[in-house]
C-alpha cells in the first residue's frame, strides 16, 4: 500500500489547522488485488486504533487514535454546547490519516491557535463511550487492560481500570449531597474492572458461528455482483445488543451521522473469558471459553428473579466453548479462501432463571420462601422466551431442570410445577418434532443421598449433543457443520447445580469437537482425571465462580469436587464460608449493586419531574414497560411461536450459497491478524508472551530430566490419578483401587505389606514400572489381603446370583464390555439379589471414610470383584472406572 502525502489549506476545521498535515491512502497503487480486474477492488485501508491520546481545550476535546505500533494516526474533535447540555458533537474525516511526524505539526498548530492552549489530560487503550446525569458528558475510557485470550491471530483483553473524564474544561467537583455527586458516586459502584472484556478486531457479542457464516455469506453475495452495482451488503457484522453492556454510553457516538462508531469505541461485554493451551503429543488445540452475560432484566441474585414482560430472564447467559487447532492461526485459508480454516469448532450453551414471575423476600435471609408473584394463565412471557431462543438458537431447545421434586415445605417444588405445566402448556401448540424437550433431575437430592450426580447427566447430554450438534468450519459452505438448538439448563439461582451440569455437558462437547478435529477417531467419554478434562474443570470451575460473584455475591458454594465427592472435607468447608460470604452480600450489598447497574443500563434516566433513583422502593417499573396496549394487534394464545424460527437453518443457510470456488474478502473488509499478533519490529520475550504464560497441560509433564517418555504418558486423553497400596485401618480390610491408564491397571497386588495407616503410602504408575512391579494379571482367583501384620489367602465360591447382583447394580460406565460374546446385559437379575446385595455392602465406616477416603469392604465385596477379574482380566486391562468400589 502506498501513503501519499497531500497538502491541506488552512481552516478552521480540525481536519487542517496546520500544513502538510494529512496523508490519504492511495487505492490505486500497489494494492492487492483480491477480486477478477473487472470487479471492484478490495482496498485494505482500515487503521485499527488501539492506543489513544485525550488532549483537551476550552470547549473542545481531542482524540488521538493510532494503531499499536503508534505510527499513523487519526483524530476526532468533540465540542459540547454550554447552553445546551444534551448537545454532543463528534467531527472526523475518515479519509485521511496521519504520520508521526505530521501529528506533532497538527498539535502544534492546535496549540498556538486555540485560546489557552490544548492540554493532554489522559492516555487510554480503548474508549467505552459518553455518559451524562443532571449536566455536562463524561467520557469512559479504559486505562489499564491485560490479554486473556487469542483467535485466529485476535485478541481479547480484560479491562483491568478505567478513569471517568469530564468533557467541561472548567469542570468542577459536584456539590456534596447534589444528585450529580449521588449518582457519579451510584455508577462508580460498578467496577468496570472486574470481568469486563473487549476485543479491538473480533466480535465477541457474537458467536463464532454467527461471525464465520456472516463473513462467508456477506463474500459470497458480493462475488456475484454485478461490477457496476453498489455493494448494499453490510460490511460486517452488527453487535448482538444482548450482550453490549456499554450500549447507553455508544448511543451519543451513534447518533453521529459522519461518525465511524466502531473504529473508535469498542463494545463490551459482561461475563468469563479464558483460555488453555492443550498439548497432544506436541500439537497444540487452544480451548476458549467465552460467557456472555444479557444487560437486559440484569441484576443481583433476589433483586432479580425469573422473568420479565418482555420475555428476558434473570441471570442470563451464553457460554460459548471453542476449540481450535492451531497448527495455522488466521480464520482463513491460503488454499481454500475467506473464512475458510477447518480448525475452528465452538459449541453453545445457555443458563437463565425459570421464565415464570416469582421471586423472594430480601428480608426473610438466609431461605427466603418461594412465591410465584404474577399469574400468567397463558404463560405469555414464558413464550416469548422461547420464542427468542428458537430465533437466535434455532430447534431443537432442550431444557434441564435442576431444582428439587420433592420437599417437606415446599420451596423449589413449588415452582417446579409451575414450570413443568408452563412447559406442558406451550408444549401442546408446537409440532411433535419441534417440542420442547424438559428434563427434570434433582441434583440435590442425589447428591446428599450419594446418589450418583454425574451419569444421569451425562445421558441427557450425549442425547442432547447428537441432535444438536457442533459447528464446525469448512472450506465450503456445504461442508459447514452447524449447530441447530441449544441446551437450557436452570436451578434457583442457576449458579451452582446449573455450573457443574454444563461443565459436563461441555465435557461432551469437547469429545465431539476433537472428533470433528480429527484427533479422536469417535466421540468417546473422555475420563475426568485426564489431563484435558483436568483443565477444562478448572476452566468451568472459574467460569462458575465468576458467574456466581457477578450475580450472587460469592464464588461457587458446590463445585464439581463436591459432586464428584474429591477432597470432601475442604470442600464442604469452602462451601460453608462461601454461604456465609453470599447471605452477607445478599443482605448488605445487593441494593447499591441493583442501582449502580441500573444506571450504567440505562434502565433509569434522571428526570428532576421524577423519583431520583435512591427514592424508589423497587425497580419493577424499571424493567417491566408496561404500554398502553393497540387492540388491533393482540397476541395469540395458541401460535405463540414464529413458525420461520422452527426451519432449519442449515438448509436456509446453503440454499442458494454453495459455491465450489474459493471465496474472496467483500469490500472494505480488513483483517490485520498477522500485525496485531505477531507485532513486527517489537522486541518480546517468551515470559512476556500472552501464549507463553498460557494455563497448559505442560505443567503435569515430569520436570525431571532423567524421566524419558519411556516411562511417562504424554497422552492427555489417560487418566493421571495415582495407585494406592492395600493398607490397613483399625484392623479392617480395607482395599484402594486406583488407576492411572487402561495399560497400567489390571492388578491388586496379591501380597499386600501391612501398613499401620501412616507413612507415605501413594504409588504413582510411573513408581510402580520402575520398581518392576507391573503387575498386569491377578492370575488365579485368590485375593491376598492384609490383617494385623499377616498374610492372609481367601479363598471365595462366587455362586450365579453374585454375578446377577454385580450385573445389575453397576451398570456401564462403571464396568467395560469385555467380551461381545460374554456380556454381563445377557444376566436376569430378580429384585431380591438388589435387596440382598445393599444389605451386604452397605455397612461403611463414615470416620475412615470422611478423614482418608476410604471404602471398608467385606468378603461379598472381595468375592464379586475376584469373580469378575477371573472371567475377564485376560481380555482387558482394568482401570478405575471398573470398580464399583469407587
Amino acid at each position: 500500500m502506498t501513503v501519499d502525502p497531500e497538502v491541506a489549506s488552512q481552516s478552521h476545521s480540525v481536519d487542517a489547522r496546520s500544513n502538510e498535515s494529512k496523508n490519504s491512502i492511495d487505492t490505486d497503487s500497489d494494492t492487492e488485488e483480491f477480486m477478477e480486474p473487472t470487479g471492484p477492488e478490495y482496498s485494505n485501508k482500515r487503521i485499527i486504533l488501539q492506543r489513544f491520546t485525550i488532549y483537551n481545550s476550552n470547549g473542545t476535546m481531542y482524540i488521538v487514535g493510532s494503531n499499536a505500533k503508534q505510527s499513523l494516526f487519526r483524530i476526532i474533535e468533540i465540542t459540547t454546547d454550554p447552553l445546551d447540555p444534551e448537545s454532543l458533537t463528534i467531527i472526523e474525516d475518515k479519509s485521511y490519516f496521519y504520520t508521526r511526524k505530521d501529528l506533532v505539526e497538527l498539535i502544534q498548530g492546535l496549540n498556538e491557535s486555540t485560546e489557552g492552549g490544548i492540554h493532554k489530560i489522559a492516555q487510554a487503550y480503548g474508549l467505552i463511550g459518553f455518559i451524562r446525569f443532571t449536566k455536562g458528558y463524561y467520557l469512559s475510557v479504559v486505562t489499564k487492560c491485560s490479554q486473556v485470550a487469542v483467535l485466529g491471530g485476535h485478541y481479547m483483553y480484560h479491562i483491568d481500570d478505567t478513569k471517568l473524564i469530564p468533557l467541561q474544561f472548567d469542570y468542577k467537583r459536584a456539590e456534596k449531597y447534589s444528585d450529580e455527586e449521588k449518582l457519579l458516586s451510584i455508577f462508580k459502584y460498578l467496577d468496570l474492572g472486574k470481568t469486563f472484556y473487549f476485543s479491538y478486531t473480533y466480535d465477541i457479542t457474537n458467536s463464532m458461528q454467527t461471525n464465520f457464516l456472516h463473513n462467508k455469506k456477506a463474500a459470497h453475495e458480493f462475488s456475484k455482483l454485478n461490477p457496476t452495482a453498489e455493494f448494499a451488503i453490510s460490511t460486517s457484522v452488527e453487535c448482538n445488543e444482548r450482550f453490549v453492556w456499554n450500549n447507553l454510553l455508544l448511543k451519543p457516538v451513534m447518533s453521529q451521522t459522519e461518525m465511524s462508531t466502531f473504529d473508535w469505541f469498542r463494545p463490551i461485554i459482561h461475563g468469563f473469558i479464558d483460555q488453555a493451551n492443550i498439548s497432544i503429543y506436541g500439537r497444540k488445540i487452544y480451548i476458549t471459553i467465552i460467557a456472555r452475560r444479557s444487560h437486559h432484566f440484569a441484576g443481583a441474585r433476589f433483586l432479580k428473579r425469573g422473568v420479565n414482560n418482555s420475555g428476558n430472564v434473570a441471570n442470563e447467559i451464553e457460554t460459548e466453548q471453542i476449540v481450535s487447532d492451531v497448527l495455522t492461526s488466521s480464520f482463513h485459508d491460503s488454499k481454500n479462501g475467506f473464512y475458510a480454516n477447518p480448525r475452528y469448532t465452538s459449541f453453545i450453551q445457555h443458563r437463565g432463571s425459570i421464565p415464570l414471575y416469582w421471586s423472594q423476600d430480601l428480608n426473610r435471609l438466609p431461605k427466603p420462601p418461594i412465591e410465584v408473584t404474577l399469574s400468567d394463565p397463558y404463560y405469555q412471557s414464558s413464550a416469548q422466551h422461547f420464542n427468542n431462543l428458537f430465533k437466535r438458537y434455532g430447534q431443537p431447545i432442550v431444557v434441564i431442570n435442576l431444582i428439587k421434586t420433592k420437599e417437606r415445605t415446599p420451596r423449589e417444588l413449588k415452582l417446579n410445577q409451575h414450570f413443568e405445566s408452563c412447559i406442558k402448556y406451550l408444549n401442546q401448540f408446537l409440532p411433535l418434532e419441534k417440542r420442547l424437550q424438559y428434563h427434570s433431575f434433582d441434583m440435590s437430592k442425589h447428591s446428599k443421598k450419594n446418589l450418583d450426580v454425574i451419569t444421569p447427566l451425562q445421558t441427557i447430554a450425549k442425547n442432547a449433543i447428537s441432535q444438536i450438534g457442533v459447528f464446525h468450519n469448512g472450506i465450503t459452505l456445504e461442508s459447514t457443520k452447524i449447530q441447530q438448538g441449544i441446551v437450557r439448563t436452570n436451578c434457583i439461582d442457576c449458579l451452582d447445580r446449573t455450573n457443574a451440569a454444563q461443565f459436563i455437558i461441555g465435557k461432551e462437547a469437547l469429545g465431539h469437537q476433537l472428533k470433528s478435529l480429527g484427533f479422536l477417531t469417535h466421540s468417546t467419554d473422555l475420563d475426568y482425571d485426564s489431563d484435558i478434562i483436568n483443565i477444562l474443570t478448572e476452566m468451568f470451575h472459574d467460569h462458575g465462580d465468576t458467574i456466581a460473584v457477578q450475580y450472587g455475591g460469592s464464588n461457587l458454594v458446590n463445585t464439581m469436587d463436591s459432586y464428584r465427592r474429591i477432597n470432601q472435607w475442604s470442600s464442604h468447608t469452602r462451601d460453608i464460608l462461601n454461604s456465609i460470604k453470599r447471605i452477607y452480600s445478599n443482605s448488605f450489598m445487593d441494593l447499591i449493586r441493583q442501582d449502580a447497574i441500573n444506571l450504567f443500563l440505562g434502565n433509569y434516566v434522571y428526570d428532576p419531574n421524577k423519583l431520583k433513583l435512591w427514592e424508589m422502593q423497587n425497580d419493577f417499573y424499571l424493567h417491566n414497560i408496561y404500554e398502553s396496549p393497540n387492540l388491533s394487534i393482540k397476541p395469540s394464545y395458541k401460535n405463540w411461536f414464529n413458525s420461520k424460527y422452527l426451519e432449519d437453518k442449515l438448509e436456509l443457510l446453503k440454499s442458494g450459497l454453495l459455491d465450489s470456488k474459493m471465496s474472496e474478502p467483500f469490500t472494505e473488509y480488513t483483517d490485520n491478524w498477522f500485525n496485531e499478533c505477531y507485532g513486527q519490529r517489537k522486541f518480546q520475550s517468551f515470559p512476556e508472551m500472552f501464549q507463553y504464560n498460557m494455563n497448559s497441560n505442560v505443567r503435569y509433564f515430569p520436570s525431571n530430566s532423567n524421566i524419558t517418555a519411556k516411562n511417562f504418558d504424554y497422552s492427555p486423553f489417560h487418566t493421571r490419578k495415582p495407585f494406592y497400596k492395600p493398607k490397613v485401618f483399625n484392623h479392617a480390610r480395607v482395599l484402594l483401587l486406583d488407576s492411572t491408564k487402561k495399560d497400567q491397571f489390571g492388578q491388586i497386588d496379591s501380597k499386600a505389606e501391612t501398613y499401620g495407616g501412616s507413612g507415605n503410602d501413594l504409588v504413582t504408575a510411573q513408581d510402580q514400572k520402575s520398581n518392576g512391579s507391573d503387575n498386569t494379571d491377578l492370575g488365579d482367583s485368590q485375593i491376598k489381603a492384609t490383617q494385623q501384620a499377616e498374610y492372609c489367602e481367601y479363598v471365595f465360591e462366587v455362586s450365579k446370583a453374585d454375578q446377577n447382583i454385580y450385573a445389575k447394580e453397576f451398570k456401564p460406565p462403571h464396568i467395560p464390555i469385555a467380551r461381545p460374546s460374554k456380556t454381563y446385559e445377557t444376566i436376569t437379575t430378580k429384585p431380591e439379589d438388589g435387596r440382598v446385595y445393599e444389605n451386604a455392602t452397605k455397612a461403611v465406616d463414615q470416620t475412615a471414610q470422611a478423614l482418608y477416603g476410604l471404602s471398608l469392604l467385606n468378603d461379598k465385596d472381595l468375592k464379586l470383584y475376584t469373580q469378575y477379574v477371573e472371567d475377564y482380566c485376560n481380555e482387558i486391562m482394568l482401570v478405575a472406572k471398573d470398580n464399583y468400589f469407587m
